[in-house]
Formats: C-alpha cells, sequence, structure tokens
C-alpha cells in the first residue's frame, strides 16, 4: 500500500485530493491500469489531521528508471500502449467541463451535486488546474467549473486572472530573472497584462475549432511522463505499462485543449515535417569524440521517441490525432495557457501570441468577420524585438543550466546538490569578474538567476 497526503504547497487540497480519487476510480473501472484506491480523506477531520490517499503499490519499474536504457523495440512497444491506453481515457465522454468527483463528495464541500455523470456515483465539479487556485487567487470569488460550454473553458482562467490583477496587482520586476535586463530592470505594471487579457476575450470565442467533434470534452493524464508510467518485463523480455500514477489535478476540457504530445516525449530539435521524418541512427559515431556521441545519440533518440508517439496515436488514437494534425492547433493551445496562467511581471508572451492572432485572422477564423484586435505597427515592431531580446536571453539561461549541471525546470538528485550550488558559485563569481562597471556589477548581484527567490509577492 502506498499513503500519498498533499505536498505542503498543494491547493486546493480538499478538492485536488477528491478529485484525484474520483478520477482514478473511474478510470479503473474503464479498464486502465490505475491503482486501486482503500480508502482517503478530503479533509483534515481524522487521526492524522491531513488530507490523505491510501492506494496500491503497483508491482514494476518507474519507466523513467529505464528510460535512457531503451532500444527502440521498446519504445516502439511503450508508444504503441501509452497511445491504446490514452485513447481508452479520451473516449470517454463527459456532459461538461471541470475536475471529476464522488457526487457525495462535492455536495459535501460545494453544497451541491455539480453536473452528474450517466454514473451518478459521479459529477463535474470545480477546475483543480493549480493556475485557477495559485497564492491569493484561491481567496477569489470566481467561478472554477463546471464549463458548460467550450467558451467558457476558453475564458474562465483569462476571467480569474483579471480578478486577481484588478483585486491583488501591483507593479513587478519579471520573476525570470534572465528576462529583467530587456525591461531595463524596471517594474511592470499589471495594467499592461489586463490589457492584453481583454484583448484576448475579444478573440477567444474565434478559438473555437470549426470540427465540434474536437469541442467534446474529454479527460486525458495531465503530466504523462516516464517517472508517472509503470512497466514491468515480462518473461518473454517485453515491456508492459501496468500502472498509471499521479492523477492530481486532472481537468476534463474540450478536446482542442487537451491534446499534445507529452513533454519528455516530443522532439524540440526540429521543426515541421522533419519531425514524422523516421529518423535514422547517426552514423560515424566511432569518429566523434566521447561528448559529440552522447549529444548525437540523445537527438536520435528524441527524434525515435517523437516519430513512434504520434504514429502510434496516428494509428489508435484517432480523435486525438486529429487534434495534432490540426494546423493551428498547437497555437490556440499556447495563447490559451498563457491567458490563464498566473501573471509574473511579464505580458509579452500573451502580448506575441496576440499579435499572431491578429496577423493570421483570416487563417484563424476564416475571416467571417474582421479581427477586433488591432495593433499599432510601432508596437508590434517593439514587442517583436523585445520578444527575440527575451528567446536570446532564454538560451543564455539554459547554456547556464547546462553548466551547473540542473534537470528539468533546475532540479537536481539530492546527492549532486552540493556540486550544483559550487557550480553556480563559480558562475556567479565569473560574471561579477566580468562587469564593466559598478552599476553592472550591482545588476549581477541583485538579479543573479539562480539564487533562492522570494516567490510570495508573486502569489
Amino acid at each position: 500500500m502506498v499513503a500519498r497526503i498533499p505536498y505542503p504547497a498543494t491547493i486546493p487540497k480538499k478538492f485536488a485530493v477528491a478529485s484525484e480519487v474520483a478520477t482514478m476510480a473511474l478510470l479503473r473501472s474503464s479498464g486502465l491500469p490505475i491503482p486501486e484506491v482503500y480508502g482517503y480523506s478530503a479533509s483534515t477531520d481524522n487521526a492524522a489531521e491531513t488530507e490523505y490517499i491510501f492506494m496500491q503499490f503497483v508491482q514494476g519499474t518507474s519507466l523513467s528508471d529505464i528510460w535512457f536504457d531503451l532500444g527502440e523495440r521498446d519504445i516502439i512497444s511503450i508508444s504503441r500502449q501509452v497511445a491504446e491506453l490514452e485513447s481508452k481515457m479520451m473516449s470517454i465522454a463527459f456532459p461538461a467541463g471541470g475536475s471529476l468527483y464522488y457526487s457525495k463528495d462535492l455536495e459535501k464541500m460545494t453544497g451541491n451535486l455539480g453536473i452528474p455523470l450517466e454514473d451518478e456515483r459521479f459529477s463535474v465539479g470545480p477546475d483543480t488546474r493549480l493556475p485557477l487556485w495559485y497564492g491569493r487567487r484561491a481567496r477569489l470569488d470566481v467561478d472554477r467549473g463546471p464549463y458548460q460550454s467550450t467558451e467558457a473553458a476558453l475564458i474562465r482562467g483569462s476571467d480569474k486572472e483579471l480578478a486577481y490583477l484588478k483585486q491583488f496587482g501591483r507593479p513587478l520586476l519579471p520573476f525570470q530573472r534572465a528576462r529583467r535586463e530587456g525591461y531595463q530592470y524596471k517594474e511592470q505594471p499589471p495594467s499592461d497584462h489586463i490589457e492584453n487579457l481583454e484583448r484576448y476575450l475579444l478573440i477567444a470565442p474565434s478559438l473555437i475549432p470549426r470540427n465540434p467533434a474536437l469541442c467534446h470534452f474529454r479527460l486525458r493524464h495531465p503530466d504523462l511522463q516516464p517517472s508517472n508510467i509503470i512497466v514491468s518485463r515480462s518473461p518473454d523480455s517485453n515491456l508492459h505499462v501496468v500502472g498509471l500514477i499521479d492523477w492530481q489535478h486532472t481537468s476534463i476540457l474540450p478536446l482542442f485543449l487537451l491534446a499534445g504530445i507529452p513533454q519528455q516525449l516530443q522532439n524540440n530539435h526540429d521543426i515541421g515535417p522533419q519531425c514524422m521524418t523516421r529518423p535514422s541512427p547517426p552514423e560515424n559515431l566511432d569518429k566523434l569524440g566521447i561528448t559529440q556521441q552522447s549529444g548525437e545519440l540523445e537527438l536520435y533518440r528524441c527524434r525515435l521517441v517523437h516519430y513512434h508517439y504520434v504514429k502510434n496515436t496516428e494509428k489508435y488514437n484517432e480523435l486525438h490525432y486529429a487534434a495534432l494534425a490540426d494546423p493551428i492547433g498547437l497555437f490556440r493551445r499556447r495563447l490559451f495557457r498563457h491567458a490563464s496562467a498566473p501573471w509574473e511581471g511579464e505580458t509579452l508572451s500573451l502580448k506575441v501570441g496576440l499579435i499572431d492572432a491578429a496577423e493570421n485572422w483570416e487563417t484563424l477564423t476564416g475571416g467571417d468577420a474582421p479581427c477586433p484586435v488591432v495593433f499599432d505597427p510601432d508596437d508590434v515592431r517593439g514587442t517583436r524585438e523585445l520578444d527575440e531580446e527575451q528567446r536570446e536571453a532564454d538560451a543564455s539561461m539554459e547554456a547556464c543550466r547546462d553548466v551547473i549541471g540542473h534537470g528539468p525546470e533546475g532540479w537536481v538528485p539530492v546527492e549532486y546538490y552540493e556540486e550544483a550550488m559550487a557550480r553556480s558559485r563559480k558562475l556567479k563569481e565569473d560574471g561579477l569578474a566580468a562587469a564593466e562597471s559598478e552599476a553592472e556589477r550591482a545588476q549581477v548581484e541583485a538579479h543573479w538567476p539562480f539564487d533562492d527567490t522570494d516567490e510570495e509577492e508573486y502569489m
């Protein structure tokens, strides 16, 4: 058995726990390899004084533990199984969007039954996606679901962020310190983001796909990465997916908003049709140095995983593939995420997306009506220049992460922490030594991206 309790920063705790339990139960009853829940509490009113879930321990190995040792045969097999499992979960229809609950839990927590499923034990209720509840957003008196229309799903996150900024917004430096130089180290006003959120609300209805099948409410794993996939090797040496874990913050959304290639299966090195060309093993590896060999093999692996995931999705999950193949589907999802994300002192990503929408309005909508958002040409030019500058800052930041040895999102294994910190200190010393003036030195000291950050003011 596994005893699962919420991480201290988890919000909203009671909704997250109750929704995760119901989601696991529904999917398990639909034939997916989901751990059985033995008992749970969505409140702290118990002997442990915490929300908890008692669940089955799945015998097997985390796919992340063997991820870099998989050969092409195993990659093809796992990709096929994942596509089939996603097809099964995405085939479950829901009457509305939000998150899933046992009806009895939802009534206890909210005083109503939400929107019941055909199996009346379950209902759709408030959406548990973290951006809707982050920090002081949890205190807002705003609607978080269920969503009874596609448009409601598209705008709920931006409505929430507008309410937050109007109540709590104040000028802030960008949270990402490496990007502050582009703003001359000046605090940015929330009014800029408010203006762009209001622009988004004007165009949101036009983001709805014309294919109604892509607007059906569906459910998908919120974080499908190798660490959440449990596998077991059978006597014939084949790998089998025996468990999908970590269903916290699962949302029911229109399919076109759920679609996408999981982050760790995505090939970010190639763009366009090249991504879907079957990759060939690198040639002349024996003539390359060890570092170059490692880089070539990793690139080949990224291409291989991406290719087989998409090809198996095309074969076994036609509805998801239709959303993936939509030429503007990725743009829609990106704009939706930028408009729903917590404001961190920048509005650039959302504004660039809005400019792209305005410039490609006919492709996006068919041109039946003029774009309701208009940008001044000088404003567009300045925004594009700033975006290019910030992309360069992001690339420089990634190079620094490589030097330090950071993993995804800055995490490192515990045993490597002290070494990573020592490299970070050395990198900072070099940056301070290279400063050409006292003012520049003070900026490096005050805005060094790998120093501790007080996140409170951004919550």
